[in-house]
């Protein structure tokens, strides 16, 4: 349930902040993406390599100075599916019960519209405090599901109620809260990266690809609950959630295409139109002059999965130069559900960069131009058209025919 999910950790200045590492670790363990934000007290009990290791992402622990970052509690306030605070103080719960963001964490809850989940760890006296008691409630009344502390050894040998929830029931609540995805049950084909086709076994036929468009579609999947398969020639990382198949060739992701019969599939890979139809078993020499290569045709891969019964829906792509005509033939020629089109000269919308400009173009040629933004973006854009489809689909399979004579006929 957690897998492709982000998950931001807030962990403010107690002893319990030791249980936020393992925390990290458990979340990381069931798939989520883990970025940790601290108060300036947390980093006196744990530091932030500890979680770096853990996340594989840089502690944010200010809110100015962060490098590579011009805003950072805004940037993980939106980034978040949940933002998690464990363990949060009883300072840390006051700032967020009257609304301050005079550090990163607390910053970044305000900038979040993303569900918050609160662990509170503090000394039984503080805890009981009406103060305390009153802003947990203020807390619970904004929405905020308070994860209740236990019983038992607190800071300095003393015992009683205040301790941090284990890390276990911290992350059955965030399942929780998060509930299942709108593609959960859902299994979605994604292909990525430009195909090389062999001259010899040095050399190749190739396109400028990076694959990028295509893990963060298929990324965005995972993280609505979808189970992936994303069949890729790029060297992009993925999450371990997806079902990754590494290929190379045009023939190889056929082969691989081909073994996958999934609920959607979304074709954005950059597959090499022809190949050399006999590569050279040994490097071809300079010497021997400029070779000459007869090309041949390689597989429609799009065409393959379009013509399977039971059909996927089909969302093609077309990387173009100049006017997109030949994109709204493709749409209606190929029979696609819809087709993602983009002009690769534009500056930002071409190869191995982070933003695109795609336009939508339905098989009946109506189109949609987007604007220029990241390619997480387009794919968080695009998989909701998807589900828009998909719930279309269902609509259309399970309504009742007028004529009960005749049920699902539509006479």
């Amino acid at each position: 349930m957690l897998a492709g999910r982000r998950v931001v950790l807030g962990v403010s200045g107690g002893v319990a902040a030791y249980k936020a590492a393992y925390l990290a670790r458990r979340l990381t363990e069931r798939g989520a993406e883990v970025r940790v934000v601290t108060t300036a007290s947390a980093r006196a009990f744990v530091g932030d390599q500890t979680f770096a290791a853990i996340t594989g992402h840089r502690v944010v622990d200010r809110l100015f100075g962060v490098e590579g970052s011009v805003s950072p509690h805004t940037e993980l306030g939106r980034w978040a599916d949940v933002v998690v605070i464990a363990p949060a103080t009883a300072a840390t719960i006051a700032r967020l019960a009257h609304g301050l963001s005079e550090d990163a964490l607390t910053a970044t809850v305000l900038a979040s519209r993303a569900p918050l989940v609160v662990a509170p760890a503090m000394h039984t006296e503080m805890w009981e405090h009406p103060a305390t008691r009153r802003n947990v409630r203020r807390l619970e009344e904004d929405g905020v599901r308070v994860v209740a502390p236990g019983e038992g050894p607190l800071a300095g040998g003393d015992v009683g109620v205040g301790r941090m929830a284990e890390p276990e029931e911290i992350v059955e609540v965030i399942c929780e809260v998060l509930g299942e995805g709108p593609l959960q049950g859902v299994s979605v084909l994604v292909t990525a990266g430009g195909t090389r086709e062999p001259i010899d076994p040095v050399r190749f036929l190739g396109n400028r690809s990076s694959g990028k468009m295509g893990h963060a579609i298929a990324e965005e999947a995972l993280r609505r609950g979808a189970r992936v398969v994303l069949v890729t020639t790029a060297d992009v990382a993925s999450s371990p959630g997806i079902e990754r198949v590494q290929v190379e060739t045009a023939a190889e992701m056929e082969q691989a295409v081909a073994s996958v019969q999934p609920d959607v599939a979304i074709l954005a890979a950059a597959v090499a139109d022809f190949r050399p139809k006999t590569p050279a078993t040994d490097k071809i020499s300079r010497t021997s002059g400029p070779p000459s290569i007869e090309l041949e045709a390689t597989p429609d891969i799009l065409a393959g999965v379009v013509g399977r019964t039971p059909r996927p829906l089909v969302v093609g792509f077309a990387a173009e130069t100049g006017s997109l005509d030949r994109a709204v033939r493709k749409a209606q020629e190929k029979g696609v559900d819809l087709l993602v089109a983009n002009d690769v000269t534009e500056p930002g919308a071409g190869f191995a960069v982070d933003t695109n400009r795609v336009t939508i173009i339905w098989p009946d040629g109506r189109s949609e131009p987007w604007p220029l933004m990241p390619k997480s973006a387009v794919a968080a854009r695009l998989l909701d058209l998807v589900e828009g489809l998909l719930g279309a689909r269902t609509e259309t399979v399970s309504s009742p025919s007028d004529d009960p004579a005749h049920p699902g006929d539509g006479r």
